[in-house]
């Protein structure tokens, strides 16, 4: 594996890491909260930095439906958070306290619940739909080896057990009235061990993840039952290099 691409699972990994903590921001204290927060500023900025060729090639290859649903899922995740920093700036008591910044602070506090849950939930189907590319990379890193399909059936029972926790978390999380500003105040059990709020979020993330990878495959199975009918290769032109990829 390049060295290159290591750094973006890095990067993806340490930013996947520390966005399940910030959703937990009563629990771990405001000003770790701040913290982390800026850190995922930096971390967001040089993701982009390692992924420019993403922009370069939007104008480039054939957009399938899965490819428009990649990229617009890579725009709202990134809408998602410029929300959460410029909300999080005017927040600040702590890291930006600084700045000379003053009023706004109840549309700040909207747009930064909205960011937080909208963008917790966004990022978590944008791995999902670039889960095949992952384990491919993995693959190619591990070596090609026969699957074991004792190992596949645990994994997809693991699997199987996180989703129906992240369905219960999310009722009892009421993560829906927060999506939709049904309630503008976030409620916290104080009481909670901070490693179990943690694995029911995680469950929710691996739930999106889930059935977004689902519907890469669904959408996948679509286009290669139509891959038929159109031109035949022979007749096609040839593509140009790097066009049609998604790696943000």
């Amino acid at each position: 594996m390049q060295p290159k691409m290591i750094w973006k699972l890095a990067i993806d990994l340490v930013m996947t890491l520390l966005l399940l903590c910030q959703m937990a921001y009563l629990l771990i204290g405001e000003t770790a909260h701040e913290w982390i927060g800026a850190a995922m500023f930096l971390l967001f900025l040089l993701h982009h930095l390692l992924n420019w060729r993403w922009y370069k090639n939007l104008v480039r290859g054939r957009y399938t439906p899965l490819r428009w649903v990649q990229t617009v899922v890579n725009f709202l995740v990134l809408a998602a958070m410029v929300a959460l920093m410029v909300s999080g700036i005017l927040l600040s008591r702590e890291v930006f306290a600084f700045l000379p910044i003053h009023g706004g602070t109840g549309f700040a506090r909207t747009l930064h619940m909205l960011g937080a849950y909208w963008g917790f939930l966004l990022m978590s189907v944008h791995l999902g739909l670039h889960w095949g590319m992952v384990r491919a990379l993995l693959g190619r890193a591990g070596g090609r080896r026969k699957p074991s399909p004792v190992r596949t059936w645990v994994l997809r029972g693991l699997l199987a057990i996180f989703c129906a926790v992240g369905v219960y978390a999310f009722f009892k999380h009421n993560i829906a009235d927060y999506l939709f500003l049904r309630s503008r105040f976030v409620f916290f059990d104080m009481e909670q061990p901070l490693a179990l709020f943690l694995g029911e979020y995680l469950a929710m993330m691996v739930l999106w993840a889930c059935l977004a990878y689902c519907g890469t495959r669904l959408l996948q199975r679509r286009g290669s039952r139509r891959a038929p009918e159109q031109t035949p290769v022979s007749q096609q032109p040839a593509p140009e290099q790097g066009a049609g990829t998604d790696e943000l």
